[in-house]
């Protein structure tokens, strides 16, 4: 660890980015197309057609990358400043599997309405805006009503990107147990971010059954209720469990053909997966330690088990959809990017994982194998969404 320490700090020595010229500027004459007089003309054209932004600017490659630090990876609220290199990092995926072009930006303020206004005046020099670790319930306030007040794609990645790889690993699940979406019964531990949009996309996509269980114990209309939660349930996305009695994770996860933790680490016990229906999948997306650990599993009745982790088979990571979510939107200039846009990026992203390698260690691709971003921005852009 201590050595990971190190090379991990000499790494980010000096950031992790930086700017770069398209053009030449090697002379009198580039520095007059460059800069003034003849940047004048551009400026012009994008005066008397401001869609020519796009065609004159950089605006069509690139986005902004805003957090406010409140909810940082499993660190938590580090605040602005120690927020950066995670930031710097996503805007380097953005480059190294889309060629898109990203600017990390963190905010000073928690203040959710700060926030909107702060993002809708920088939102000009963007074509797109990923919003990254910012805490619940915040978040989705925030994202909804940027998506509704901007002419550019908005995307909160902890919530739909993590959705859509969930997604995908579930079609792909699916097809080795066979099992439909309209029979299974799905039980999620943690209504967060993640959890409440996980719930969303899997409804979308045919799902029958979706129990949740979050801090407050088992989610019941018998309960008072967030007015998340409460939205889940009356818009028929969650099921209330009513006929609790030990009021616990075990309790839904009994008889369950699908678990999806996006909690807290080492939660769930080696009975808890036991109780499940024959053939359980286990999506223990928690991190750095999962909800239950890859040593338990082994000695559970569990067919299928998909962490976040790099060093365990099957990584629900969100580097398969974001990129190419969001190359799919640049290049058809779509200005949201909508539910049925994430449902064509999971099957695509399922859709990238043969037949004769399906196995239970293998449901999910890699994200450095070949074709990820160009299959995912092909699905965006192939998709029923007009622009």
């Amino acid at each position: 660890m201590n050595d990971l320490r190190t090379k991990a700090l000499d790494f980010h020595k000096g950031g992790k980015l930086a700017i770069a010229s398209k053009v030449k500027l090697d002379d009198r004459a580039d520095l007059s197309l460059a800069y003034s007089p003849g940047v004048a003309y551009p400026c012009l054209e994008i005066a008397a057609n401001p869609e020519d932004a796009y065609r004159y600017t950089s605006k069509k490659n690139t986005v902004a990358v805003i957090s406010d630090g409140s909810a940082v990876l499993g660190l938590g609220d580090i605040g602005p400043l120690a927020a950066i290199p995670v930031m710097e990092g996503k805007c380097l995926l953005f480059k190294k599997f889309a060629g898109i072009d990203a600017i990390p930006i963190v905010l000073a303020t928690k203040d959710t309405e700060e926030i909107i206004r702060t993002v809708q005046i920088l939102a000009p020099s963007f074509g797109g805006i990923n919003l990254e670790d910012i805490a619940f319930p915040r978040c989705v306030e925030i994202e909804r009503r940027l998506i509704e007040t901007l002419d550019i794609p908005v995307f909160h990645d902890d919530q739909r990107g993590t959705a859509v790889v969930t997604a995908a690993a579930l079609i792909s699940a699916c097809k080795l147990v066979d099992k439909k979406f309209s029979d299974l019964r799905v039980a999620i531990l943690g209504l967060g971010a993640a959890g409440t949009s996980i719930a969303r996309l899997l409804k979308a996509m045919g799902i029958g059954t979706i129990y949740a269980c979050n801090s407050r114990g088992i989610v019941t209309r018998k309960k008072p209720l967030s007015p998340f939660v409460l939205e889940l349930l009356d818009a028929g996305i969650i099921d209330s469990y009513d006929d609790y009695k030990e009021d616990s994770i075990a309790e839904i996860m009994t008889g369950a053909d699908v678990f999806i933790g996006v909690s807290r680490g080492n939660l769930l016990s080696v009975e808890n997966v036991n109780r499940m229906a024959d053939r359980p999948i286990v999506f223990a997306l928690a991190n750095p330690d999962p909800e239950i650990s890859l040593e338990k599993i082994r000695k559970t009745k569990a067919y299928i088990y998909a962490t976040g982790r790099s060093d365990y088979p099957n990584q629900i990571n969100n580097v398969l959809a974001f990129p190419g979510i969001f190359r799919g939107a640049l290049d058809a200039g779509f200005k949201k990017i909508t539910e049925s846009m994430c449902i064509a990026a999971a099957r695509a992203i399922a859709g990238l994982v043969a037949p004769e390698r399906l196995s239970p260690d293998y449901i999910i691709p890699s994200v450095f194998e070949a074709d990820v971003v160009r299959t995912v921005s092909e699905a965006i852009k192939q998709s029923e969404e007009t622009k």
